[in-house]
């Protein structure tokens, strides 16, 4: 029978911990400009608000009173000292929402309406409401008609932006992104689309691909983003570094890593010509990660130390970033085979999540703690990173805006569990995973199709076996999408079914699967590789037990994955007790 193969799932996901961080104190690595839609954040109400100024503890009024003009104006300036005062966030709500009625009333559609509704939107956001906060956003976007002006277009621009941000907020990227999207064109058509401000929201709706890894809209946008700061910023700008930086990253998540260095040279060329010497370290740990991808070590260290130093002098020792550093060092070790100082690193890296300054937030925290465990599961120590994975995942609260964070993390304690032999809550762990990853919109990712093979796995080993060929079934179909018909993780996957077929007696089934497979793995890796040797042992295997020879002609795709009828293997023996680990 066929081999089974498993995925071991990346260490840090999903979305991948590509997330490009906020200009904070103590992020390692930064941009200057818009803040990301991949950090999940409450949207403020108000840009500029008295704190001091005290509100009455409640409006009295009826309905009727909606009627009067000067209602709105004076029940929204409520809401927004409510708000900077700190004060009861209900009684905000409730000044907030008759200020809309009165709005309504009033003056109809409008501007007026609109950015009263953003405020209330914003309001429930704060609340953690983002279910009600989503059907105001779209009444602000509705009330506004861009044929009166750039100023309706502009807010409706903004009711677009907003409501991304609430859908990414709530785990729901596709959503997100479909209003980016539509925000952008609006935008464009207001303002045209060589203007800055388009320049800026191009890279905050690429930041939100990255997040959801589709790679190849996040790079055409990136083009257009640094085609306009050419156009009119100084060479070396700042936001052409951050531009950069971007880039790089989706080229690396790409493969293409001698793109990605050199973007991420020419950004570290600019950050030094602006003195930035704290973003010039964040770089090099970018330039480091490169030369690891690269098998270029020496390199890697070299770039790798020269950011501990500065960061140690200008954050401090203990401080987040100089972990992350040490994580980093503790992987290439770890590659390279210095087993003692890879765990070494890792013990460093520990002491500082153990400990961490405050400030530290949770999600830094959990996010380090992944990394580490994915090391010790490198090193052969599955127990510890399991320990790891199960405190990162109580670090992080189940809010829809951790949901992704939370899912990949979740995967990976399903390897963990499925490596020691603990398939039942390995199989929960991938069935949790999957459920959020489903819930967030990711069901389309290749990651999710990764997930559904190893939940497959799982299943096998607990003799579902019908489930095992549904997930399976439905993970080839993601991954032909996502990968295309010859990706290595594809054809694993379509190894799997084709063992399962053979399993339930589809042995036709499951020879035409490995006769594809055995096709496409002699043309990429020529017939005298070991993998293409196994494969030719397998196919063997199960045409001697049908009789039959194999065949030479080629078959399309479609053709070879539709099993239209169910046959019974005859003296066939059912082989369950080995799947592998694809490592």
């Amino acid at each position: 029978m066929p081999a089974l193969f498993s995925f071991k799932t990346p260490p840090s996901t999903p979305p991948l911990q590509i997330l490009l961080p906020e200009q904070e104190n103590g992020s390692t690595n930064n941009f200057k400009k818009t803040p990301s839609p991949l950090v999940k954040r409450n949207p403020t109400p108000s840009p500029s608000i008295p704190r001091s100024k005290k509100t009455p503890d409640k409006f009295q009024g009826d309905e009727s009173s909606l009627d009067n003009p000067d209602l709105g104006p004076f029940l929204l300036k409520l809401a927004r000292d409510t708000i900077a005062s700190g004060d009861n966030p209900n009684k905000a709500l409730d000044y907030a929402t008759r200020a809309s009625k009165s709005y309504e009333r009033c003056s109809g559609p409008g501007m007026e309406l609109a950015m009263s509704l953003h405020v209330l939107a914003a309001i429930y956001c704060n609340m953690g409401r983002f279910e009600e906060a989503v059907p105001v956003l779209e009444r602000s976007i509705q009330v506004l008609d861009i044929g009166n002006g750039s100023d309706h277009a502009l807010a409706k621009f903004s009711g677009y932006m907003q409501l991304g941000d609430t859908y990414s907020m709530m785990g729901q990227l596709d959503r997100s992104i479909m209003s980016y999207e539509s925000g952008l064109t609006i935008q464009i058509e207001a303002l045209g689309d060589s203007d800055l401000r388009v320049a800026e929201t191009c890279r905050y709706l690429a930041e939100a691909h990255v997040q959801a890894m589709q790679f190849d809209e996040a790079e055409n946008l990136c083009k257009t983003t640094l085609e306009i700061h050419r156009e009119h910023s100084e060479p070396a700008s700042l936001e052409e570094a951050a531009d950069r930086r971007l880039m790089a990253l989706v080229c690396e998540a790409k493969g293409d890593y001698e793109s990605a260095l050199e973007h991420l040279v020419l950004a570290s060329m600019s950050m030094i010509a602006n003195c930035q010497e704290n973003e010039v370290a964040a770089i090099d740990v970018s330039i480091g990660n490169i030369y690891l991808s690269l098998c270029r070590f020496d390199e890697a260290v070299f770039a790798y130390q020269k950011a501990l130093t500065v960061f140690k002098s200008i954050r401090g020792e203990n401080h987040h970033s100089v972990a992350s550093v040490f994580i980093r060092l503790a992987d290439l070790y770890c590659r390279t085979g210095k087993l003692r100082e890879s765990k070494s690193y890792c013990e460093n890296a520990l002491r500082i999540y153990v400990n961490p300054i405050p400030g530290t937030t949770p999600e830094e925290i959990a996010s380090g703690l992944t990394e580490v465990s994915a090391i010790y599961e490198a090193l052969n120590e599955p127990e510890e990173a399991l320990r790891l994975l199960q405190k990162a995942m109580r670090l992080l609260e189940d809010n829809p805006g951790n949901r992704s964070t939370i899912a990949g993390i979740e995967a990976q304690m399903g390897v963990m569990f499925y490596m020691v032999g603990r398939f039942g809550e390995a199989w929960s762990s991938f069935e949790s995973a999957i459920a959020k990853l489903r819930a967030s919109g990711e069901s389309k990712s290749a990651f999710f199709g990764i997930v559904l093979n190893q939940k497959g796995l799982a299943s096998l080993q607990l003799y579902k076996i019908d489930e095992a060929v549904k997930l399976f079934e439905e993970a080839r179909e993601v991954l032909e999408k996502e990968c295309g018909s010859c990706h290595l993780d594809t054809l694993g996957v379509y190894s799997n079914l084709a063992a399962t077929y053979d399993a339930l007696g589809r042995v036709e089934d499951s020879i035409e699967i490995l006769e594809y497979i055995l096709k496409v793995r002699e043309e990429k890796l020529g017939t005298a590789n070991p993998d293409v040797d196994d494969e030719k042992r397998r196919l063997a295997e199960l045409l001697k037990e049908a009789g039959r020879t194999r065949s030479k002609k080629g078959k399309s795709l479609e053709n070879l994955l539709d099993a239209n009828t169910l046959r019974t293997k005859k003296g066939g023996t059912k082989r369950w007790s080995k799947f592998g680990l694809k490592i």
